[in-house]
């Protein structure tokens, strides 16, 4: 099996197990946008040199997709360099207990919660302790390198911040680990144990199990991690590996047949590499738990970067910081993409002469 094709093909090979009804909306449509990518299933551009005439199906654009996923992370890392001053940052990583990773795995509205409580906490211990509005961009991740569900936040923050209502910059901020780690235990407890409370909580324990498990949880450490970045670039580098990608590369997938897929990952303890086999299934399910619902958003902005703030805000700050704003950059072209990571012009024929378009064919299948 191809390399390129390894993912797909296991798409296909495992169709009548994840499309079917009991499967989740969101998964059935991202898996079958993957296998239709590039196929006359989803249309084409025909393209022509006079002497020769190309075909280009038209790609699906599916964070499911490798190949769409790559294009739409360096579109999204792109316009985020773009609209972010350039200022250090602070990289926050919020994890918790590995016992609490199935309880998020069945209650995805709960999962959803913990950007937002991420932020917060950030917010309010900056504005407690300086007086400082800071920026926040949280990256919410549900896996880890086996593909097993582990819900954790990294987050970008701004070094320093606004003072109060005033027009000046403060240059840094302290985040004490300690004080981060205590509030982001308690608010992930509380988060679950009101769930659980009001009956809102989905879990094949019981009642008082899952109570034993919390009380248990939060008098234990749990770890948060603060590093300091001298720009924005390791982060958006680091976090567009995850955010528009399915949640495993090609490459790590080594081997493939009927009844076995091999996978690597790192292993952090031991830093080398191991390798997982699983079934061809369970990989689709670990793969399929680690898909948003439609329109659900693995990054979200807070502080003085939110949305409804952000023009305002945005203008004030670079103004304060002496810098231009920069304009949001345009999508490349296909054909530009295509040359730039690949080296190959791909409008150019077997002769090297220039194709232009000609005509569209219309998709067999509508969504």
């Amino acid at each position: 099996m191809k390399l390129q094709n390894r993912l797909r093909d296991l798409l296909i090979q495992t169709r009548p197990h994840w499309d079917r009804p009991e499967t989740r909306p969101a998964v059935r449509w991202g898996f079958n946008k993957a296998v239709q990518c590039r196929t006359p299933a989803l249309g084409a551009e025909v393209f022509s040199s006079g002497d020769e005439e190309h075909v280009f199906c038209h790609p699906c654009k599916s964070r499911t997709c490798s190949s769409c996923g790559y294009r739409a992370t360096v579109q999204w890392q792109r316009e985020r360099w773009a609209a972010l001053p350039d200022v250090p940052y602070k990289g926050i990583t919020f994890t918790m207990p590995d016992v609490l990773w199935q309880l998020f795995r069945d209650n995805p509205h709960l999962t959803t919660a913990l950007s937002s409580l991420a932020a917060s906490i950030i917010q309010t211990r900056a504005s407690i302790r300086s007086g400082l509005r800071v920026g926040v961009i949280a990256v919410l991740h549900t896996f880890n390198g086996k593909l097993e569900f582990n819900s954790h936040v990294h987050t970008l923050v701004t070094a320093g911040g606004l003072y109060g209502l005033s027009d000046s910059w403060v240059e840094t901020v302290y985040h004490d680990r300690n004080k981060l780690f205590e509030s982001w235990r308690r608010a992930v407890i509380r988060l679950l144990r009101t769930a659980l409370r009001a009956g809102q909580l989905v879990s094949t324990l019981t009642m008082d199990e899952v109570d034993a498990i919390l009380s248990e949880q939060e008098a234990r450490w749990w770890s948060v991690k603060v590093q300091s970045f001298r720009s924005k670039d390791h982060f958006l580098r680091y976090a567009g590996r995850y955010v528009r990608r399915p949640p495993i590369a090609q490459k790590r997938v080594t081997y493939v047949d009927g009844d076995t897929v091999r996978l690597w990952y790192k292993d952090k303890k031991l830093r080398r590499r191991i390798e997982v086999e699983v079934t061809p299934e369970e990989f689709i399910d670990r793969w399929g738990q680690h898909i948003p619902e439609r329109y659900k958003h693995a990054v979200k902005s807070f502080g003085l970067f939110a949305p409804r703030a952000s023009q305002k805000t945005f203008d004030a700050v670079f103004a304060i910081l002496g810098q231009e704003r920069r304009s949001r950059p345009r999508p490349r072209p296909w054909a530009e993409s295509i040359k730039r990571d690949f080296k190959r012009d791909p409008l150019l024929d077997s002769k090297g002469k220039r194709m232009t378009w000609v005509r569209r064919i219309p998709p067999s299948v509508s969504y």
